[in-house]
């Protein structure tokens, strides 16, 4: 979990400072100000965490690994033994370094879940907090099953909505290539021979297209420049608290892509909160985890807001419904899983109807992409042809227009 530094002053107003570890500085920021205190600055702490070196480790790999630690728990093998075991078996070089090293902290008499909170870029809170209600329960193996299952369950969602969008990327991405191409390569032949044949006035299609060609033949660094700086800008103006939640909010308002990250967004929320209280983790710390692990600053500040709102008797459905980011359906549910006591069970039958919800949306957006991509790519190389052949068609009828005065003239 990161470190952040903050500065608020208290209701004397003074102005005190210090450090703490959050789930983000957004979630940092709201549990100082359900203390009363006016919060000035948030920031994170870069700190080198252990657990660095070349590679990262896949969500497949811990899915894989949470599997197989869950069956070998099951099977009566011992902690250090199944680390040991598994450590030889992952095929994650970075994995099987912190396995080795966990192993090591266990073997010295330390908690499962103390030596993993050691590798925060790795083992998110989630995982830690679902590790630590299973030791704490002795159902260590159902808690790995629940965390396999949560792991399977968003590796399955991610690979969905990259399949959806790699043939769009492709087809984007070859369209561009062959435009640049096109513009580099080949016009530049076509403008000599307007030049050869004598026409000095174009037409605006092919002057804007020449222009274009000119351009990108003699200051395409300029190009890739502005494209970096672009690029530059806009990461760090969404690494600010107000970029961020202009970004988060752009993101839930988007026409087509908009309905679609907010049905991702309330599958990862349902599918969390579920996981987390069916392993009997307090729902308050419960719905701090969760804030932390929606990406995205809107729905995050919903739910710490209903967080606030449990913490003085309330329920959790009201606050979420006045936020206007859940629909009244995930509202209902959850007001009916409060009351009968099974909430964990209703936020999963949410999370399996917005998952395939995210999956016919994605199969319907794939549907409507194809044939969008092809009339914008038949539309460029359409400006194109019709620019070249503006000037030659000009061409013609000047000079059949002049062997037309030339024959008058004989008579």
């Amino acid at each position: 979990m990161p470190t952040f530094a903050y500065t608020f002053r208290d209701s004397m107003g003074t102005v005190r400072s210090g450090t703490s570890e959050a789930e983000s500085a957004e979630i940092l920021r709201k549990r100082l100000q359900e203390q009363g205190f006016t919060v000035t600055e948030v920031r994170q702490i870069r700190a080198q965490r252990p657990g660095g070196g070349w590679g990262r480790v896949k969500l497949s790999d811990l899915a894989i690994f949470c599997r197989q630690f869950s069956t070998m728990q099951d099977a009566g093998v011992s902690i250090v033994r199944s680390l040991d075991v598994l450590a030889q078996q992952t095929q994650s070089p970075k994995l099987r370094r912190i396995l080795v090293d966990i192993q090591a902290e266990v073997e010295a008499g330390q908690t499962l879940s103390k030596a993993m909170s050691k590798y925060p870029n790795v083992f998110s809170n989630l995982f830690i907090g679902l590790i630590r209600a299973g030791e704490v329960g002795g159902v260590l193996e159902e808690s790995l099953q629940r965390l396999a299952a949560f792991l399977e369950a968003d590796v399955a969602l991610r690979r969905k909505v990259r399949a959806a969008m790699v043939y769009p990327a492709i087809v984007v991405i070859v369209a561009l290539l062959i435009v640049i191409g096109l513009v580099t390569f080949i016009l530049p032949k076509f403008f000599d021979v307007f030049k050869d044949l004598g026409i000095k006035e174009f037409p605006v299609m092919t002057r804007m297209l020449m222009d274009f060609s000119n351009f990108l033949t003699s200051r395409w660094y300029v190009m890739i420049a502005v494209v970096v700086l672009v690029v530059i800008a806009f990461r760090m103006f969404v690494r600010t608290r107000i970029g961020r939640r202009l970004y988060d909010r752009l993101k839930l308002k988007l026409p087509v892509f908009g309905p679609l990250n907010h049905k991702i967004a309330l599958a990862r929320f349902s599918r969390t909160l579920s996981t987390l209280l069916s392993s009997g983790v307090p729902i308050l710390q419960a719905l701090e985890t969760v804030a932390g692990t929606v990406a995205n600053e809107i729905i995050a500040e919903a739910v710490m807001e209903a967080r606030a709102r449990i913490r003085e008797g309330d329920r959790i459905g009201p606050p979420l419904e006045k936020s206007g980011m859940f629909p009244p359906m995930v509202v209902h549910m959850i007001s009916i899983g409060e009351e009968s006591g099974a909430l964990d069970q209703m936020l999963s039958k949410v999370a399996d109807f917005y998952e395939s919800e995210v999956e016919s949306t994605l199969q319907s957006l794939t549907s409507a992409i194809e044939p969008v991509l092809i009339v914008l790519l038949g539309g460029m190389v359409g400006f194109i042809v019709i620019s070249l052949l503006l000037p030659l068609v000009t061409a013609v009828q000047s000079l059949a227009g002049g062997q037309q005065e030339g024959g008058a003239g004989g008579q």
